[in-house]
């Protein structure tokens, strides 16, 4: 199940957004659905996704979009200086 990025754009601010991704966190969790929050950009909203037990997330605080290939030299550790052009 994903979080979409409207609810965790403002999750370290807005209550609101809060509570809703902490309900969705608790209904996931009880069904064993596996979470990704969408749209993780900074530190702020990580804490707060980490902390009410959201322990996956997308978003430009992990990487920018990737192509395929630049994806998989992501992944074995190359460092990007030595793969983009």
């Amino acid at each position: 199940m994903k979080i979409d990025a409207s609810f965790i754009r403002d999750i370290h601010q807005n209550k609101e957004s809060h509570a809703i991704v902490k309900a969705i966190l608790t209904i996931a969790q009880t069904l064993g659905l596996n979470v990704i929050a969408e749209g993780v950009e900074n530190q702020e909203q990580l804490a707060v996704l980490s902390e009410d037990g959201c322990d996956q997330g997308q978003g430009f605080l992990f990487s920018k979009p990737l192509s395929s290939h630049d994806f998989e030299q992501y992944l074995s550790g190359v460092p990007a200086a030595t793969y983009i052009k």
